[in-house]
């Protein structure tokens, strides 16, 4: 099966760990990921300005080249993107008015009128491939890893978009149970990890990643699951000053859940980049014998 993939910025950047080993898994699952000659910057945050119809522009666009290609769905990595996409396709399809001002005002394209599909990856595994399939392909099993699955916000918020049930989903919980780790009950799975404050008051995110990772750690969790650059960031990036802060608090690895899927499958783990992640994920699969010792 070919899928039409929107990669955004922060995939081609520092999240390299992230796309690599999602195409690589999915192309043993049977699904290859397409990525679009032609995108841009989805605008990363959708706008909540009623009318601020500038902001919408980007991610239209990005709908535009689908389109063109001849393709009805779309899939993402970046729970972000997703969001973004998602939304601005639900603009397109239930506001005329909105819809006309910004065919309008993109002249030189196609009009668009909500003729795309945007899915996550995590709808993809679960809804065309199937938990079955993927755990027929593991060649080798995580037994024995304990993992928190994380959402964040932008997966199941708002209601309308959202890939699972916005108070408790389960999909992340069905893939890594699929590729054989134990998942915990984690009830700060949908937490805000405190987005773009990292910019604005980096201590409130430290506050906010403590809080989820120390609730991790009292469950006995060996890594965080996350779907979301973001959140992978916010979460990993400051673990030194947490623990520099809170005595309790001795680090979380933070991985993606396409590298648990890669590794489960048979994927070179040097395509996974498991050296880009935070929190020693490196050396906590080393040491469950689940990647090569370094030499």
């Amino acid at each position: 099966m070919d899928l039409s993939y929107y990669p955004g910025c922060t995939l081609k950047t520092r999240a390299l760990n992230f796309e690599d080993s999602a195409i690589a898994a999915m192309a043993v699952l049977g699904v290859n990921l397409i990525e679009l000659p032609r995108w841009n910057c989805c605008g990363t945050v959708y706008s909540m300005t009623d009318d601020d119809l500038a902001h919408h522009i980007a991610p239209v666009r990005n709908l535009v080249r689908i389109a063109e290609q001849g393709s009805d769905r779309v899939v993402t990595l970046c729970s972000f993107c997703y969001n973004t996409l998602k939304r601005a396709d639900l603009l397109m399809r239930n506001s005329p008015e909105k819809r006309n001002t910004i065919n309008t005002f993109m002249d030189d394209e196609i009009d668009y009128d909500g003729q795309v599909e945007v899915v996550h990856l995590l709808e993809v595994l679960r809804d065309d491939v199937g938990w079955e399939a993927v755990a027929r392909k593991v060649k080798t099993s995580l037994e024995g890893l304990k993992v928190a699955p994380y959402y964040g916000c932008t997966l199941t918020r708002p209601q309308e978009i959202a890939i699972d049930s916005v108070e408790s989903p389960t999909v992340l919980q069905g893939l890594m149970q699929a590729v054989g780790t134990t998942v915990l009950d984690f009830p700060l799975a949908t937490e805000c990890c405190g987005s773009f404050e990292i910019v604005s008051d980096p201590d409130a995110v430290i506050e906010r990643a403590y809080t989820i990772l120390g609730m991790a750690q009292r469950k006995g969790a060996d890594a965080i699951v996350v779907s979301c650059p973001l959140c992978a960031h916010n979460l990993g990036h400051k673990q030194a000053e947490i623990a520099g802060k809170y005595s309790d608090f001795t680090g979380m690895p933070i991985v993606y859940f396409t590298q648990l899927l890669a590794l489960a499958v048979g994927v070179n783990p040097e395509v996974c980049r498991f050296d880009l992640n935070f929190g020693g994920v490196e050396a906590l699969l080393r040491d469950r014998g689940l990647i090569p010792q370094r030499v």
